[in-house]
C-alpha cells in the first residue's frame, strides 16, 4: 500500500480521491503522505469496519457507488486532484475512461488493475494489446505500467496478476477532432479488428477520405495511433 501511495506521487498540499477504500489499508497509506484524502466506498458491509479504522483520521468518507457520485460535490474545495484506487477488474476500464472524459479536475491517476487491463490502458499503437481503451486513454492522457503486483499479496489469492498504471492527463486532447465521432469510428473499426480499415469502416470512410487523412485503407485498426485516428475523423467530419 505504501508503494502505491509513493508511486502516486502525492504529499502535503495534494488532494487525493480514493475509489474503493475496502478496509482502509491504502487509505491509511495515503494519509501517511500528508495529502488531504477523500475516499469512496459503496459496500455497506465494510462501512462499519472502515469507519472504525478511519476514526480520528483526517479522511472524508463518502459511502456511495463511484458510478453514481456527483463529482462536483466530491471534488469541491480544490481545482486539481489525484485519483488512487485498487479498481474491481470488471469496472476498471469504464471508471478510468469516464474520469478522463468527464472529470477534468482529476489530473492524474494511479490505479491497480488486472495486468491485462493495465497493459491495454497503456498500450501503444502496433502492440498486441492495443485496442479501444488504449486509443481513448491516449486521447486525453499519457499512461504507463509502473509496476506489477503478485497474487501472493492478496487474501484470498486471485488467479490473476495485477498491474499498477500511472495516468497523467494531457494539457489538451491529443487531437482537436470531434471526440464523439472518433469514439464511433474506433469502436466500429475495432469491432472488426482483423479486417482492413476499408472493410471495417465500409460505408463510413471513402478511399478519398483515407487518402486525405494520410491513412492506408489496408491498415488494420491497431496500426493507427490517436493522431492518425484524429486525422481520419477530420477527413470524415461534415
Amino acid at each position: 500500500m505504501r508503494r502505491i501511495a509513493r508511486l502516486a506521487g502525492v504529499g502535503p498540499g495534494d488532494h487525493v480521491v480514493e475509489v474503493g477504500a475496502g478496509l482502509g489499508a491504502l487509505t491509511l497509506a495515503l494519509v501517511e503522505t500528508g495529502a488531504a484524502v477523500t475516499t469512496i466506498e459503496a459496500d455497506r458491509h465494510l462501512l462499519p469496519v472502515l469507519q472504525e479504522v478511519l476514526a480520528d483520521r483526517p479522511v472524508r468518507l463518502i459511502p456511495e457507488d463511484v458510478r453514481a457520485v456527483d463529482w462536483d460535490d466530491v471534488l469541491a474545495g480544490a481545482d486539481e486532484w489525484a485519483l488512487v484506487a485498487n479498481l474491481p477488474y470488471n469496472l476498471a476500464t469504464p471508471i478510468v475512461l469516464d474520469v478522463l472524459a468527464d472529470v477534468p479536475r482529476v489530473q492524474r491517476l494511479l490505479v491497480m488493475v488486472q495486468r491485462e487491463v493495465g497493459e491495454r490502458l497503456a498500450a501503444a499503437a502496433g502492440s498486441r494489446t492495443y485496442g479501444i481503451p488504449s486509443v481513448l486513454v491516449a486521447l486525453r492522457a499519457r499512461a504507463e505500467v509502473v509496476g506489477r503486483v503478485s497474487p501472493e499479496v492478496f487474501l484470498p489469492k486471485p488467479r490473476v496478476e495485477s498491474a499498477l498504471v500511472r495516468i497523467e492527463r494531457l494539457d489538451r486532447p491529443a487531437t482537436d477532432a470531434d471526440p464523439e465521432l472518433l469514439i464511433e469510428l474506433v469502436r466500429q473499426a475495432f469491432g472488426n479488428r482483423r479486417k482492413m480499415l476499408r472493410r471495417s469502416l465500409e460505408g463510413r470512410v471513402t478511399e478519398a477520405q483515407f487518402a486525405a487523412a494520410g491513412v492506408a485503407s489496408d491498415d488494420r485498426p491497431e496500426q493507427l495511433d490517436v493522431a492518425a485516428w484524429g486525422r481520419l475523423v477530420e477527413a470524415v467530419a461534415p
